[in-house]
């Protein structure tokens, strides 16, 4: 039987596309293989290939309300939407954390709503060994760390030193749409009704997460049902 969270997955798929343009929900976790997902909303590197080959050169409007996940998942994405021809408009329904705000780079435009958030953080990876073997993960983390201030640059805006922006993943930074725009270059939106759509392990492994978005994960689901309504999504 499935679950809401499945049902609102199947809804979503039903609207993804027209002759011009298509939709794609980042609104799980981003995971390495089918194998590693949990959940359908989960998505992964081949998943979006398939996707991509599908849907050809058509304009894309990306939906992303994500925790995060896989590091090199996530960067593999990214790459496979910018090499995408058709123009890419983001849109953060409530959160793009972690991998899933790199993915977020990826928009030609990216829209944020004020109350929505955008957090960036060291990347972190699981390992085990000895000395040597941990300092040489050490080195690979702050490659990836590299590559990942590369793609924020690449959005940053005139005037914003990317100095300014390694300091704010050093920090894990938590930033409204507001405050995003003062360091991105992305167009804030109206507030809208934020729906904690996923359940996941990795918002656990966040030390600073907003007062706003711990409440949004406490509703009881009655609440979440009544707000995905309001957001017609049922």
């Amino acid at each position: 039987m499935k679950n809401r969270k499945d049902n609102l997955s199947d809804l979503l798929k039903v609207k993804n596309q027209t002759e011009t343009s298509a939709d794609l929900y980042f609104y799980g976790d981003i995971v390495s293989t089918f194998w590693d997902s949990w959940d359908d909303t989960d998505q992964y590197p081949e998943q979006i290939k398939s996707f991509l080959d599908e849907v050809k050169d058509k304009s894309l409007n990306i939906y992303i309300n994500s925790p995060g996940g896989s590091v090199f998942a996530g960067q593999a994405i990214y790459n496979m939407l910018k090499r995408h021809k058709g123009y890419k408009t983001v849109y953060v329904d409530g959160l793009a954390a972690s991998i899933a705000s790199v993915i977020a780079m990826a928009g030609d435009k990216i829209i944020i709503p004020s109350n929505a958030q955008l957090m960036i953080h060291k990347p972190w990876l699981g390992t085990f060994g000895n000395a040597n073997d941990l300092r040489e993960q050490a080195d690979v983390l702050d490659k990836i760390e590299e590559g990942i201030l590369n793609v924020y640059q690449s959005k940053i805006k005139e005037g914003i030193d990317i100095e300014t922006i390694k300091e704010m993943v050093n920090k894990e930074t938590w930033l409204t749409g507001e405050e995003a725009s003062k360091y991105f270059d992305v167009e804030v939106s109206d507030k809208v009704n934020i729906v904690a759509s996923y359940k996941s392990d990795y918002l656990n492994k966040f030390t600073k997460i907003p007062k706003e978005l711990k409440q949004i994960e406490n509703k009881n689901e009655d609440e979440k049902e009544k707000l995905l309504i309001e957001l017609d999504f049922i």
